[in-house]
């Protein structure tokens, strides 16, 4: 019976091969008609056959079980185990179907969130608290955004010393991009374009290299740890030396967007090299975030391997404020995540009308004025005054020459950026622009350099503006700006743009974490365009003014890096704790920071913690650590999270224990998020570790609450410590009365020893069954 059955099965295996190698062949052959997409596979390291001795050629093999033809974009070693590749939507099911197979995840586009900072942060005071020879000058910054201009003197090495010997990292030269652009300063460059280029065709015009051709890249990189720059401005705004938060740290560029774009395949290689190379800080203001953490957010599968090598990666939290659960990414709880608010500098300008009043606003126009600020100009509405019934917002070659030549020109703010506005008034013969708020744009003034005469007004402005032209056929105006004013107060304030929480996709975990300047913020340029995104903008700046969470972002990096060069055995945990908890959420008069979308008092969901105080933070007094991985995956078990997913965010396998509860309050996180069903409110329990980094003492806790409908208790309510002491304590939430049908709450938890105050935000959210919670 055997000797029938060998040539049997022998056929059977050589019919199923020929089968298998047509269906591959049909595969290719439906390429044309089936369009290929970017897919970055996710494989379980553990199950490599030990046919292979490494795991790159098992990844061609798993690849080639599927196609034919496609090639491996990356392969990854740290972020994730796997590669990206090109493929059809049937040769991806296909592999999904293949053993060692975590998932198969289609490609994802993120986007860029788009002087005097330093002494605003009290920077300057912090010079006596670290050593001139330590202050950061062996901490690498690591920056994932649209490259560098290396000739930039925020770049510039003077006075830094040999590069640390930890970094591993390289300078890529190109056509554009010599090894020579890199420093003692500006240490790596690197770019990566493969993922995006599968996604969205050849890059063409342009030389694939780490040079910054946008200027968000050089901005951000010299906000985090720009050199010492006097004299520097914008067409004179903003005047003064110019410098990083950690003005002596060491910059690595990881380039990943391209033409407004950065897609995760490029991001993902970018942060799996970063941690190869040593960086100590990551700092990503990029977003595009994710339904789940295991699903199709990059920034939080790379985040989670860069903080298990302790690495602190600050990410932006967007710019899609001000409406309630506008964050839609970086929320993950082992980044930081940076809100945006202003600083105490300001450009005034006002508009002075015919009838007398006077309206104020901002402007940063770089030319010459009117020719008399005292003489007055016709002026008029563009909704009026336009070929175009969308013309209010001055849509370029929408305005009427005839009813626009030698007049000042209102227009609607809207969506179109204010440098096209500008050109379309000046190429229609108009003297002067008035850009006017309106209702969805907020009350919030914020400009951008421009080509002409111009102010940006409010809402109420507009409206006085409008009614004034209504009513007056032969109505005069004129623009005079101030130049630049300090000691704005109220400072800071909340940006209307930066965005807000709750935090959907895990509600017990308070998003923002804080907030940091990110308005009208002075930073290094491209030369390769204009200060503005028009392309008719032929000026050049060696500075821009621009404002964004992108901003304040790398703001907290570089504070962070300062705090990582004295205390270099900190965690990422600590260093954010230590932000977090000597953050504050009130102005010296003992008021709360103002949110500037409602003119009101800002809550948690604004400002996380509050707004960060870097002298403090270098002296917290204790800190909320999280010392192993262990914590955050038991974070994902609370979360309900299987073996696989877990594994697809953390490259190995873990099983969460059935025998234990797993309580999403039980992270040690350095603030508080509670979460009631409004049909069945119940006693929450929150326990928190507190680890002393500052002389022993004794801490004494106090709480508020702006709601009487939840008692909170602190027990113990009295820590006393020994130096490097740890001690835990439990905060129970219980509902006291009736509970609103839906609403918040908001409050404060603060430990004291008459000297630190380490503060942590209470956030108390009355859910409606079925509305939040997806992670």
């Amino acid at each position: 019976m055997e000797m029938f059955l060998k040539p049997f099965v022998a056929t059977l295996l050589v019919l199923f091969f020929i089968l298998y190698d047509v269906s591959l062949a049909t595969m290719e052959n439906k390429s044309a008609e089936n369009p290929k997409g970017t897919y970055i596979v996710h494989l379980a390291k553990s199950e490599m056959p030990s046919s292979f001795n490494q795991h790159s050629i098992w990844y061609k093999s798993v690849l080639k079980s599927a196609s034919n033809s496609a090639e491996m974009l990356y392969t990854y070693d740290n972020v994730i185990h796997g590669f990206s590749t090109r493929l059809t939507h049937e040769e991806a099911w296909l592999l999904r179907s293949q053993a060692g197979i975590l998932k198969v995840q289609p490609e994802k586009i993120y986007k860029p969130h788009t002087t005097r900072t330093p002494h605003f942060l009290g920077l300057d005071k912090i010079a006596d608290m670290v050593p001139e020879s330590n202050e950061g000058s062996d901490i690498i910054i690591g920056l994932l955004d649209t490259g560098v201009w290396p000739e930039s003197k925020s770049f510039d090495d003077t006075g830094l010393g040999p590069i640390p010997n930890t970094w591993k990292g390289k300078c890529e030269s190109s056509v554009d991009f010599n090894a020579s652009s890199c420093n003692k300063k500006l240490i790596g460059a690197r770019s990566y374009s493969k993922g995006y280029e599968a996604m969205m065709g050849p890059i063409i015009g342009i030389t694939k290299s780490p040079r910054d051709i946008d200027g968000h890249g050089s901005h951000t990189a010299s906000t985090a740890a720009g050199s010492v720059v006097k004299g520097a401005s914008l067409f004179g705004y903003a005047s003064g030396t110019a410098r990083g938060m950690a003005s002596r740290a060491r910059v690595a560029v990881y380039k990943v967007c391209w033409k407004d774009s950065c897609v995760v395949s490029d991001i993902l290689a970018a942060i799996d090299a970063a941690i190869s190379d040593n960086v100590n800080v990551l700092s990503i203001s990029l977003g595009g975030g994710g339904s789940k953490y295991y699903d199709d957010d990059g920034v939080a599968i790379g985040a989670f391997a860069a903080m298990e090598k302790g690495i602190l990666v600050s990410c932006s939290a967007g710019n899609d404020g001000p409406d309630p659960s506008s964050l839609g990414s970086n929320t993950a709880p082992w980044v930081i995540t940076v809100g945006a608010g202003t600083i105490d500098r300001d450009f005034p300008a006002y508009v002075s009308l015919g009838n007398g009043k006077n309206y104020s606003g901002v402007s940063l126009f770089s030319g010459n004025s009117l020719p008399d600020n005292n003489s007055l100009f016709p002026i008029t509405y563009a909704g009026i005054a336009s070929f175009d019934p969308l013309g209010n917002e001055c849509l370029f070659g929408s305005l009427d020459p005839k009813k626009v030549k030698g007049k000042i020109v209102l227009c609607d703010l809207g969506n179109i950026p204010m440098a096209e506005k500008g050109f379309a008034v000046k190429s229609a013969g108009g003297v002067g622009l008035v850009l006017g708020t309106v209702e969805n744009d907020g009350e919030e003034q914020a400009t951008e350099p421009t080509n002409l005469p111009t102010i940006v007004v409010g809402i109420e402005a507009t409206k006085a503006i409008k009614k004034y032209l209504l009513y007056d056929p032969k109505s005069m105006a004129t623009i005079v700006s101030q130049g630049t004013k300090v000691g704005i107060e109220p400072s800071p304030v909340v940006a209307e743009f930066s965005s807000r929480g709750p935090n959907l996709l895990t509600p017990q975990v308070m998003k923002p974490d804080l907030i940091a300047p990110g308005v009208d913020i002075l930073g290094a340029w491209t030369r390769h365009k204009g200060p503005t995104d028009y392309k008719e903008d032929h000026r050049r700046v060696d500075f821009n003014i621009i404002s964004g969470t992108s901003m304040s972002c790398p703001h907290v990096s570089g504070i962070a890096a300062i705090i990582k060069s004295v205390n270099p055995n900190w965690s990422p945990a600590a260093i954010r704790s230590a932000l977090m908890t000597t953050a504050y959420s009130t102005y010296t008069n003992g008021k709360s920071l103002i949110d500037s979308a409602t003119n009101k008092s800002s809550t948690p969901f604004d400002i996380g913690a509050g707004h960060v105080n870097p002298v403090l933070a270098l002296n917290p007094g204790l800190v909320y650590d999280l010392t192993t991985t262990d914590d955050y995956l038991h974070f994902l078990c609370a979360l309900n999270y299987t073996p696989k997913r877990i594994e697809s965010v953390a490259r190995r396998k873990y099983k969460c224990d059935p025998h234990k509860h797993y309580n999403v309050a039980d992270l040690n996180y350095p603030s508080f998020s509670v979460v009631y069903k409004t049909n069945n409110p119940t006693i929450v329990k929150h326990t928190r570790t507190l680890t002393n980094v500052g002389v022993a003492g004794t801490y004494n806790v106090s709480v508020t609450l702006d709601i009487p409908s939840v008692k909170i208790v602190v027990e113990p309510n009295v820590l006393s410590f020994n130096q490097n002491e740890n001690k835990s304590y439990t905060v129970t939430f219980t509902p006291s009365g009736p509970s609103p049908s839906t609403g918040f709450g908001f409050g404060r938890l603060e430990w004291s020893n008459g000297k630190n105050i380490v503060g942590s935000p209470i956030s108390i959210y009355f859910e409606p069954p079925g509305v939040i919670g997806n992670s």
